[in-house]
């Protein structure tokens, strides 16, 4: 028997549309479990920390990417590969800092607010896609690069774009085995 042509793009657009809905589902539970919007957030980063510590073997071994050289082609990378792999959607990148390791990631369309209209007026300091950069930050952990990762923009919030901020916070130590 065989598959008819586009049912591959409609499963991935069944699994994003169910990703989102459980996604809102676990954001509300939260909201119910933690009084403050602090502890919610708290919460998503650190679920989203042990995802992307998780994640990161996925993605080398399914994009096989080399090394990248320079914090530009790291936040390049988690743009233009990594979040096209797996949220469908390819943030611009910026570079903030002279220094050059400070970079935002701007989403126009952020898939994880797909189904949310706006935050209720006592969960104004929620931030509800806080999971992305506990995702980020663990997977950036696992190949030995230290980064603070905020949002600093929020469409949910008013903000025009979605922005996400990495503060890349030391360089990686190239080891050299002895031998």
């Amino acid at each position: 028997m065989s598959r008819p042509p586009g049912r591959k793009q409609e499963n991935h657009k069944i699994s994003r549309e169910l990703l989102v809905l459980t996604y809102g589902a676990l954001v509300a539970q939260l909201c119910k479990d933690y009084e403050k919007d602090e502890d919610v957030n708290i919460c998503l980063d650190r679920m989203g920390y042990g995802i992307g510590v998780r994640l990161i073997d996925d993605f080398l071994a399914r994009s096989a990417v080399k090394k990248c050289r320079s914090y530009s082609e790291t936040a390049d990378m988690i743009a233009q590969v990594a979040f096209k792999m797996y949220l469908g959607v390819t943030p611009s990148v910026s570079c903030s800092s002279a220094a050059g390791n400070e970079f935002s990631l701007i989403l126009d369309k952020n898939p994880l607010v797909d189904f949310v209209e706006e935050l209720p007026a006592e969960r104004a300091s929620l931030c509800y896609c806080n999971l992305l950069c506990g995702v980020i930050r663990g997977a950036l952990e696992m190949v030995h690069l230290a980064a603070e990762v905020t949002f600093l923009q929020d469409r949910l919030k008013g903000d025009a774009v979605t922005e996400i901020g990495i503060t890349f916070l030391r360089k990686a130590e190239d080891r050299k085995h002895k031998r």
